[in-house]
């Protein structure tokens, strides 16, 4: 029987290929209904869909759902990523992203991100700005120029923007491949 996270990934390819699907185990659905790839659990309901019919695939995710996580975790890996905010229906939206080659996308706590940037900063330091970890801000991958944390708030700065990400969100951003080899 699929695992959750094996069920969620299956839901995710098969969507990106246009293809119905119909899967199922323990907590999970995944059918096709009028050209539309949905995956609901018995208690919760749909709590993603895909439409088939599309150029562009992208993706809707119910935001309170149980297994947001585990979308969350399978969708970067096919780099689609969060798009706005939560719609009226109160659904993210992912779409697909182009990643730098040589970059890993990241999809974690601010904290992750936070400890990342200062074990590679510190080998950086005589090289100016490094290109080890960069972040999404106005629809570019910019390069982290600083970074600090007050009150709970991890504040980035690139060079164009300083955003604002409190402690418990989700950030998104990219590591270099090697960079990452190294952990």
């Amino acid at each position: 029987m699929l695992s959750d996270l094996d069920l969620v990934r299956e839901f995710v390819s098969s969507s990106i290929q246009k293809k119905d699907i119909l899967l199922a185990n323990r907590s999970l659905t995944a059918q096709t209904v009028y050209n539309t790839n949905r995956l609901a659990t018995k208690t919760e309901g749909v709590i993603a869909t895909a439409q088939l019919n599309t150029t562009q695939t992208e993706f809707l995710i119910l935001s309170n759902s149980s297994h947001w996580e585990l979308l969350n975790q399978a969708l970067p890996e096919s780099n689609y990523l969060l798009k706005g905010n939560i719609d009226r229906s109160g659904f993210y939206h992912y779409q697909h992203c182009e990643i730098p080659k040589d970059y890993k996308l990241q999809c974690t706590k601010s904290v992750m991100l936070w400890q990342a940037w200062w074990k590679y900063r510190k080998n950086t330091l005589q090289r100016g700005i490094p290109l080890d970890i960069l972040i999404q801000t106005r629809d570019l991958w910019y390069p982290i120029k600083d970074l600090s944390i007050s009150d709970g708030i991890l504040y980035v700065k690139t060079l164009v923007s300083e955003i604002e990400i409190y402690a418990d969100d989700l950030v998104i951003w990219l590591s270099k491949s090697e960079v990452n080899s190294q952990n």
